[in-house]
């Protein structure tokens, strides 16, 4: 595609689109509900794929004397992982530290997407006969979402599991007020439930359709300028995206600490 021949909207709106695919027909186009962003699934996927090859690969290879480059790298963040853990959850838990790792990787791969020329993936896919391609699987409102849903339901689990429902029904329905105020308990208990998924997948999501949109625009500049400009976003973009990573693993922590909390 050449940026020079269309308007800047169409532009920005063609890098936008999804590659959808109808649930009800079969096909490729917009099913409502029924509908599946292939481009988001498939580069969510590979990223998964990645984070899984190169992990498994460093712990197959890991050696007891002198390590290799790569496998210094993923101790390091391994073991800096499960600092924070130790530090931030209050609870006994294996899962946590695991979980926390695969947060961190997988949503920074996805969100590492983005240092990619934002041009490139569209043409690679009209080459293969696709009229759309979002490579950015973090800018699609409904992954982050199903991250935080995800995050979600294993608070809720686990608030369960430690608490039992006795406990979990005297917090929701008791707590702060007393009992006599049960319906403000309750209504304020689903308030603070419910941003909880909320702040998870909005929070990635703006940060990452702003950083993507940008580079858009930058795109969208003489080639001369591109180089320059671009290269600066990018270098402070590699912040943002490990931000990114790292908040959306510490409120992950934070939020299934709490519910591993017995007391107040």
């Amino acid at each position: 595609m050449k940026e020079a021949l269309i308007a800047p909207g169409e532009y920005i709106q063609h890098h936008l689109e999804y590659l959808n695919f109808n649930l009800r027909t079969f096909s490729l186009g917009d099913g409502g509900f029924l509908t599946l962003h292939l481009d988001t699934l498939f580069m969510s996927i590979m990223m998964g794929l990645v984070f899984t090859i190169l992990f498994r690969m460093v712990s197959k290879r890991a050696t007891a004397g002198v390590p290799g480059k790569l496998q210094t790298f993923v101790e390091m963040i391994v073991e800096f992982v499960n600092r924070l853990v130790k530090e931030s959850f209050h609870g006994k838990n294996e899962l946590i530290a695991p979980l926390a790792l695969t947060i961190f990787i997988w949503v920074f791969l996805m969100n590492a997407v983005d240092l990619f020329p934002v041009d490139i993936f569209p043409f690679v896919s009209s080459i293969f006969g696709l009229p759309y391609f979002c490579p950015l699987p973090t800018d699609d409102v409904n992954l982050t979402f199903a991250l935080s849903i995800s995050v979600f339901l294993l608070i809720i689990f686990y608030s369960f599991k430690v608490k039992g429902l006795k406990l979990v029904a005297r917090e929701t329905f008791c707590e702060p007020f007393g009992i006599w105020l049960m319906p403000g308990n309750f209504i304020f208990r689903m308030i603070d439930e419910i941003v909880k998924p909320l702040s998870l997948s909005l929070r990635l999501y703006g940060n990452m359709f702003a950083g993507e949109l940008i580079f858009m625009l930058i795109a969208m500049l003489p080639w001369w300028i591109q180089w320059s400009v671009g290269g600066i976003w990018a270098v402070f973009h590699i912040l943002i995206i490990t931000l990114q990573a790292f908040i959306f693993m510490m409120l992950t922590i934070m939020y299934l600490s709490m519910a591993h909390q017995t007391s107040h």
